[in-house]
């Protein structure tokens, strides 16, 4: 349909909104409409491996933390995002590598059985043309990306069995360091990429994959981008000069990034966008609950499912200070100001810590563009942003395979 339902309408703006409000919806809608529009990270496929968690139905992000599912991304206007296989770091070892890979592959075939149990209204996609193909049939794109490096151990083939498997980015290491190289979160081992993760770059390259640099050190960013022949992807980064987290990128990094001809996707999670004062009652259940369950590491089925609930559980009782909308596009806005409209895109980080005050979910992204209209942005930087930019990268790197 060309326009979403009123009734979503009028849950995005609420009751008491102005004219004005209405009318900057609209023209969002419109624009969502007209565009392609993709989200590049989400760690959803958490929930997947959770019984009775049905990806085909509407759930309610504040009251059961789940914030994608397919209706929501109808009323959204949400054409197509990423599926993280999430793994988190372990032990460097063969036996720690073999479990790493064995967990990825267990979250490649969750992410296979729900999308095929929907396949009325979403399927895989490996390519640009595959993302407009959806579009334009009425369903919903999901692409598959590996967020750290890790089930790869060193060996270089494991590159390609994961391309086979769907996945078109690798977001090279996550919160600590691997074999590929340092975490913008732990201390410096190879002052960048290691020997190994040098041949991983270059093998990327060779076969299609896409770079993803969001978590990696300044200093293995700068590696990245002096060694790869193709764009480079942050699914899932912001702005350090907006909010001054290791996480970010510097303007520097901005820089070196738009030589490459890359792209960043601003990231929704708050600690990324706004500097809140410390919350001791709620680090401190956080920090029991991140002993308790080993730092999420290794963690059975049942232990994954009971760690997430309990997770919900602190958020309820103890919720954090979410930035919002117009924070969230300050990095937009300094990021276009440092490097032009052409490296900017959108990569939530929902259901891993992604959200605002008032975009929950994916059903609340048109906000954003409500918001990029007000700030003077125009349809066609809209399109960029929301989708355009990062499909450039993406057929790029995808013309150079081989």
């Amino acid at each position: 349909m060309k326009y979403f339902s009123f009734f979503f309408a009028f849950l995005l703006v609420g009751c008491t909104t102005t004219s004005a409000d209405k009318k900057l919806l609209e023209e969002a809608l419109r624009i969502h409409s007209k565009a392609i529009t993709i989200d590049t990270h989400t760690d959803t496929p958490l929930y997947f491996i959770h019984a009775g968690f049905d990806f085909g139905q509407r759930h309610d992000a504040r009251q059961e933390g789940s914030k994608v599912d397919i209706p929501r991304m109808e009323e959204g206007g949400l054409d197509a995002l990423f599926l993280a296989v999430f793994i988190v770091q372990g032990e460097r070892s063969a036996a720690g590598n073999a479990r790493a890979f064995e967990r990825a592959d267990l979250i490649f075939d969750s992410i296979v059985s729900v999308l095929k149990r929907n396949n009325d209204k979403a399927e895989i996609a490996f390519n640009a043309s595959d993302i407009e193909r959806l579009k334009y049939s009425g369903k919903r794109a999901f692409l598959l990306g590996i967020e750290n490096g890790y089930p790869i151990g060193n060996d270089l083939s494991l590159i390609k069995y994961f391309y086979d498997r769907g996945a078109r980015y690798i977001t090279l290491c996550h919160s600590k360091n691997n074999d590929i190289c340092d975490s913008s979160t732990d201390t410096v081992e190879f002052n960048g990429l290691s020997a190994f993760g040098e041949a991983v770059v270059k093998e990327m390259n060779r076969i299609g994959m896409m770079i993803d640099v969001s978590h990696i050190s300044d200093s293995a960013f700068f590696d990245v981008v002096r060694l790869s022949t193709t764009p480079v992807i942050a699914s899932h980064s912001s702005a350090r000069a907006i909010c001054n987290n290791p996480r970010n990128f510097s303007d520097e990094m901005l820089k070196a990034l738009a030589k490459n001809r890359g792209v960043i996707q601003v990231c929704l999670l708050s600690d990324y966008v706004k500097t809140f004062p410390p919350n001791l009652q709620r680090d401190s259940v956080m920090n029991e609950l991140l002993i308790k369950y080993r730092y999420f590491k290794d963690l059975s089925d049942e232990e994954s499912a009971m760690a997430s609930a309990e997770w919900q559980a602190m958020n309820l009782k103890y919720p954090i200070e979410l930035a919002t909308v117009s924070d969230y596009v300050d990095h937009i806005d300094h990021i276009v100001k440092t490097i032009g409209i052409d490296h900017v895109g959108i990569g939530s980080d929902f259901d891993g810590g992604g959200g605002l005050a008032d975009c929950i979910d994916v059903g609340e992204f048109p906000k954003i563009t409500m918001e990029l209209l007000r700030r003077g942005y125009v349809e066609e930087d809209i399109i960029k942003i929301w989708g355009g930019n990062f499909l450039r990268v993406m057929e790029e790197i995808q013309n150079k395979a081989g």
